[in-house]
């Protein structure tokens, strides 16, 4: 499952309460950024999540002290198939009748490079919530308008996604893609390591 992280963050507006001032505010272009996610299978089963929510709140101007929230309406989920958009709908896969969010909550940022970054998180799917991490490449760095994107894989089974399409061969490994698309619009520039 690959999710673009533009559309992602496209839709979300990333602002900090204002008590917490001393850091920046960004907001996010929602028809600028995406989520997509990517399976190899026999068939292709790729596609977009057209409903979801991002936030990115910094307390401070160090950048690793960041926290990204994403949330996405699993029941949104777009392959340009009526019948893989069920199937991955169903009990057997998202089960958004039960567990209508996909989340991720970033619970450390380490910088690797001026503009690349690890971010550990909290991922959920299906009620289930597992560690994984998050790779970041971030354009525009200090000049307070970008794009952040990432890649995020993980195994469906550690989520209960033991299931198949019939006649389908699908792998285990999901890919999620965001592309986020964002400007600073108070506060002061974040601090990156050179």
């Amino acid at each position: 499952m690959r999710l673009s992280v533009l559309c992602l963050l496209g839709v979300a507006v990333l602002l900090p309460s204002l008590a917490q001032a001393q850091g920046p505010v960004y907001e996010i272009t929602p028809v600028q950024s995406t989520v997509k996610f990517d399976v190899e299978a026999s068939v292709a089963i790729k596609g977009t999540f057209s409903k979801w929510d991002a936030t990115l709140t910094f307390p401070s101007t160090d950048v690793t002290t960041g926290v990204l929230d994403l949330k996405i309406q699993a029941a949104s989920v777009d392959t340009g198939s009526g019948m893989k958009n069920g199937k991955l709908k169903g009990k057997d896969f998202f089960n958004v009748e039960h567990d209508p969010l996909i989340t991720f909550h970033s619970t450390k940022i380490v910088q690797t490079s001026h503009n690349t970054f690890e971010v550990d998180g909290d991922f959920t799917i299906r009620g289930v919530t597992k560690p994984e991490k998050l790779t970041l490449t971030v354009s525009g760095v200090g000049t307070g308008n970008g794009t952040i994107t990432g890649i995020m894989a993980f195994d469906r089974k550690d989520y209960g996604m033991n299931k198949g399409i019939p006649f389908v061969t699908i792998a285990n490994r999901v890919e999620v893609n965001v592309s986020l698309k964002g400007k600073r619009i108070s506060g002061p520039p974040l601090v990156f390591k050179q």
